[in-house]
């Protein structure tokens, strides 16, 4: 009779994702609260969100876009993001004329504008296609927002702001990514709908400054 060990695949999987869950949001906190009031400070402005990413990764992109766009846990104006991956007219166009490493960057120099947000989005850090993308938002003064795994890899360079997971495992850097994605749509709007005096010192130092660099916010 074979042995049947499922429970303690389950066991051991829980068990690491809950300690990985647990150091994660207790060392990032801070940053991730930054992140949020960021994107609402772009929202607020009249900015949008951009965000990218491969496989599993654009799907947690196109989750979060819509989230954003449609509600997440209260009712209130739409809000603009786009998924760079969820055109798929846009995707076979680019990479058929252009190259794949290009489907997200030929979209950044269409779409990007000053002071908007990408959230680029790879458990590597190092997906060629999401790297471009972040370097071309940054020639075009957008902030860059990076979620990865351990290191960061390669998209290090690229971010004003890294949320890194600190392990090497894709499902485990994975369900952390989503769970980073809900808290920034949900930080979002406490920011922008339930207590948005706490923007009011920024966008009127951004208006004095005329500048939607990261220095007019902090």
């Amino acid at each position: 009779m074979m042995n049947d060990n499922s429970m303690e695949i389950i066991d051991r999987h829980a068990q690491e994702g809950s300690r990985l869950r647990e150091f994660f949001f207790r060392e990032q906190a801070q940053a991730i609260g930054q992140a949020a009031l960021r994107m609402a400070l772009c929202l607020a402005s009249g900015g949008k969100i951009l965000l990218c990413g491969n496989g599993g990764s654009a799907a947690d992109a196109q989750h979060l876009a819509a989230e954003f766009v449609n509600r997440f846990l209260i009712d209130r104006p739409a809000q603009a993001a786009i998924a760079l991956n969820a055109n798929t007219s846009n995707l076979t166009a680019i990479g058929n004329d252009l190259a794949f490493n290009r489907i997200f960057s030929r979209q950044v120099e269409a779409l990007g504008r000053k002071g908007d947000i990408l959230l680029g989005i790879s458990t590597s850090g190092n997906s060629a296609n999401v790297l471009a993308a972040m370097q071309t938002a940054l020639q075009k003064e957008m902030f860059t927002i990076g979620l990865t795994g351990q290191g960061g890899g390669d998209m290090r360079s690229f971010c004003r702001m890294l949320l890194a997971v600190p392990s090497d495992k894709t499902p485990l850097i994975q369900e952390i990514h989503i769970t980073v994605g809900h808290l920034l749509c949900q930080l979002a709007d406490y920011y922008l709908f339930e207590n948005a005096e706490l923007l009011e010192p920024y966008l009127q130092k951004n208006i004095e400054s005329k500048d939607c660099d990261d220095h007019a916010y902090f």
